[in-house]
């Protein structure tokens, strides 16, 4: 008889439940979050298993290939369906969490996630990085406009190079508040500094990857979005369409339609944030700042002009995170018009 294993992970402790064919619980408890130790409580119960799960977490990337390097067939699966399927208990614990899982993995009832590549791992948190130590300049920056703001001192639309002298220039009367200002200025020039090294290591890291350089040829991508994009497919041959990518990233709207009912909400906002948001920006620099015209350009201009400024920058975000998916596997540029080495027309 074959079994099946639902792991509930946390921190410390993972939550453990062995069911049978039929459903029947075999033996449940906890160990630590760790493989070996995971293995080895397994090994104590009878086998073989023919599915072990777990929900996509911090640590799932690292325990699902540490249990598979162990020879166990480890899933990773989708937290949002399991989610659903466990709505209706009355009462939630680890231990339930763990059953719930273990039945998932008996019926089939779960989505498995992909497990992304060590170097996109390795370049997700360099991204993610950058943007934290990015977010608390700017909460800086923030809090010094604020506090000033009190004593009728505008620091106004500077640059980030001239951020500084203004702050400077504005409490040179003042000199409680200069001191005051100096160890936040400090703060903030040291998380630009570090912003910028990590920067530069993007930049580095987009240059030497030839998927990267050949995404920088689509007007309104640069080395972020070429990057967040990269990381977050990982591998396109898992997707069987392209059009199956903007959907992956929530770019889709939702759809909702029960009897007489059908209406299509907002866009799911499912998937990765990262190259979700990224893409946005990308699509609104294309509309907005790009002088050159394509035929999406032309495209997203049209739909803007009836739909609105916000609705196009969404369904150009979807465009261009399907043709980024196939210029990735036909290893082709981008092409500004319909048909290859065609002039665009004078009317757009």
């Amino acid at each position: 008889m074959t079994f099946y294993v639902g792991l509930d992970v946390s921190l410390n402790e993972t939550a453990i439940c062995i069911v049978d064919a039929t459903g029947k619980i075999v033996r449940e408890g906890k160990a630590e979050s760790e493989p070996d130790a995971i293995v080895t409580w397994l090994g104590l119960a009878t086998g073989p298993y023919e599915r072990v799960g777990l929900e996509a977490g911090p640590l799932s990337p690292w325990l699902c290939e540490g249990l598979l390097a162990l020879g166990l067939p480890a899933i990773c699966i989708e937290t949002r369906r399991m989610k659903g399927a466990t709505a209706a208990m009355a009462v939630k614990t680890d231990r339930n969490d763990a059953r719930a899982i273990a039945q998932a993995m008996r019926v089939g009832w779960f989505t498995a996630v992909h497990l992304k590549t060590l170097r996109s791992q390795e370049l997700r948190m360099l991204l993610t990085n950058r943007k934290a130590l990015l977010s608390g300049r700017v909460a800086i920056e923030n809090a010094i406009r604020g506090t000033l703001k009190a004593f009728g001192l505008k620091v106004g639309p500077v640059t980030v190079d001239a951020f500084k002298d203004r702050v400077i220039e504005l409490t040179a009367d003042y000199p409680r508040l200069a001191e005051m200002m100096r160890p936040m200025l400090a703060a903030r020039e040291a998380l630009q500094l570090q912003c910028e090294s990590l920067h530069a290591m993007l930049l580095k890291a987009v240059r030497s990857d030839a998927v990267c350089r050949r995404l920088l040829s689509v007007p309104g991508v640069g080395p972020v979005t070429a990057l967040a994009y990269a990381t977050a497919i990982d591998d396109p041959a898992r997707f069987v369409h392209s059009r199956d990518v903007g959907a992956h990233l929530g770019l889709t709207p939702r759809k909702y339609a029960s009897g007489e009912i059908d209406r299509n909400g907002s866009i799911s906002k499912s998937g990765d944030r990262l190259a979700r948001e990224a893409l946005f920006l990308a699509a609104h620099t294309l509309l907005t700042r790009v002088t050159r015209w394509s035929a999406l350009k032309a495209w997203g201009v049209a739909l803007a002009k009836r739909r609105g400024l916000r609705r196009a920058t969404i369904a150009v975000a979807r465009k261009l995170a399907v043709i980024m998916h196939r210029m990735w596997l036909d290893s082709a540029d981008f092409r500004w018009t319909r048909e290859e080495n065609t002039p665009v027309p004078a009317a757009i």
